[in-house]
């Protein structure tokens, strides 16, 4: 999948089904560790398991590019919010997007004074398919 230019890769526990993979076209399978050196936005779409706590964590965002964004519309607790702080602090990340929190509903109150950080209540659920389960 490219749009605008953008060269789409992807992380998971193992790659897609073929007939997925053309659906996305260019897109391609790689480990965690490539896809953090690589990417310059960090998009998470993953369920909270006990492998996903703390994916990005103080060691993963070190990995990443420098000045990376990270955006997470999953589960809160996918991101340590204390080192994602430091990281944001540092510089390491540029930019933060959270639709979703580590100890919700309780929002970190740094994030309240970053100008770096875009924070968002949890819309998921606010889908037009959704709306009828409410």
């Amino acid at each position: 999948m490219s749009c605008w230019g953008v060269k789409v890769i992807y992380s998971n526990r193992k790659p897609l089904a073929e007939d997925e993979e053309e659906r996305l076209g260019e897109a391609r399978h790689v480990s965690i560790s490539e896809l953090l050196t690589e990417s310059d936005i960090i998009s998470l779409h993953c369920p909270l398991t006990p492998e996903t706590r703390h994916l990005l964590n103080r060691d993963t965002l070190s990995q990443c590019k420098k000045g990376v964004y990270i955006i997470n519309t999953s589960r809160g607790p996918v991101i340590d919010e204390r080192a994602l702080i430091e990281a944001l602090n540092s510089g390491q990340v540029k930019r933060a997007g959270l639709d979703v929190f580590e100890r919700e509903p309780q929002v970190e109150q740094q994030f309240l004074g970053m100008e770096n950080v875009l924070l968002s209540p949890h819309y998921a659920a606010f889908t037009h398919e959704c709306s009828k389960f409410l």
